[in-house]
């Protein structure tokens, strides 16, 4: 098998974020459930624009951040995901290629725009999502290039996009590549309700071509439909090779068949916004297996990056992660 020339390929919604203060009476006038991600059409989308207060654009979407924090620390990478040929489209093609990483998925001529994600960020430095899929539900498995998944030493997936019935033919496309090519898949369940939506089916990756299974707390339990972390701990634990379950504040904990690895929380001075975390969590775990370093490593590294995330407003690194590793690691 031939080196891989990425580290990591991402998979995922093509989004650019509209990010502002809130507070909970504005997520109770929309009725947002706090802390969550829910889908909405263009009329939602603009109702809930019209009424946020002042934004900033940033690119998002969260396979993109974890590629992008991945680029940041030196890794190679690679991502695919649908834009439409529009402002919107722009910005996010600039903003994924500046950051490092291979992107060169055909813009859609037409059809619906590029897709938008509204994020409300409370004073608890909560962020609540409101996401317009737009264009990046158009990706289909004519987007993905075999050459770049056996090229790729993980493919990382993000549990969102198995809404859309031709992203998830995407998906099972590059995971039929990667694991024919000798790679490894790597999926996060991205969120609770996107769980309850597709249990049974994640399950099935789960025991089936996953690897590296990423999820919360909340998602976890979720999964295995259990109230308790420990039991959803050793439910999953044997079924994927490697678990990786983020517990905010109280770190992580990266689960083996044969292994558990506790992971400190990285402290930070001051909480501004969480969005983004456990996409730059993942960014952190994936560079770590990937430059060869083990689980325990690999989850500092990660809880490095996470920290550096929510250490201020965006889910993109601001600070020199390169920099900020050499620093904690040694």
């Amino acid at each position: 098998m031939a080196d891989p020339k990425f580290d990591v390929l991402g998979i995922g919604n093509a989004i650019v974020d509209v990010l502002s203060h809130s507070d909970d009476a504005f997520l109770q006038r929309h009725d947002m459930p706090k802390g969550t991600m829910s889908l909405i059409d263009d009329a939602a989308a603009e109702a809930i624009y019209a009424d946020m207060g002042p934004g900033i654009e940033a690119s998002g979407g969260s396979a993109a951040n974890t590629i992008a924090g991945l680029a940041a620390m030196g890794g190679s990478a690679a991502f695919i995901g649908k834009v439409r040929d529009d402002q919107l489209g722009t910005v996010f093609t600039h903003d994924i290629r500046a950051a490092g990483a291979a992107f060169d998925t055909p813009a859609a001529a037409d059809g619906l725009p590029t897709a938008r994600c509204l994020i409300l960020v409370t004073p608890d430095a909560q962020r609540t999502m409101n996401t317009f899929l737009g264009a990046s539900t158009g990706l289909g498995p004519e987007d993905v290039d075999p050459a770049k998944v056996e090229a790729a030493s993980v493919t990382y997936l993000e549990g969102y996009l198995w809404d859309p019935p031709r992203a998830k033919e995407a998906f099972r496309k590059a995971m039929e590549i990667a694991k024919g090519a000798g790679r490894q898949v790597a999926l996060s369940l991205s969120d609770p309700f996107c769980v309850d939506r597709y249990r049974k089916e994640f399950r099935e990756l789960a025991d089936g071509p996953v690897d590296i299974l990423f999820a919360n707390e909340e998602e976890i339990k979720s999964l295995y439909e259990v109230e308790d972390f420990d039991s959803a701990l050793q439910a999953v634990r044997g079924k994927v090779g490697v678990a990786v379950l983020t517990r905010s504040e109280k770190g992580a904990v990266v689960v083996t068949a044969e292994e558990t690895h506790r992971i400190e929380a990285e402290p930070v001075s001051k909480l501004v916004d969480t969005t983004g975390a456990g996409d730059l969590f993942a960014a952190g775990f994936l560079y770590g297996v990937t430059q060869g370093h083990d689980l325990p490593t690999a989850g500092r590294i990660a809880a490095i990056a996470a920290a550096e995330c929510i250490s201020h407003f965006g889910p993109r690194p601001e600070a020199d992660l390169k920099a900020l590793l050499r620093d904690r690691l040694g």
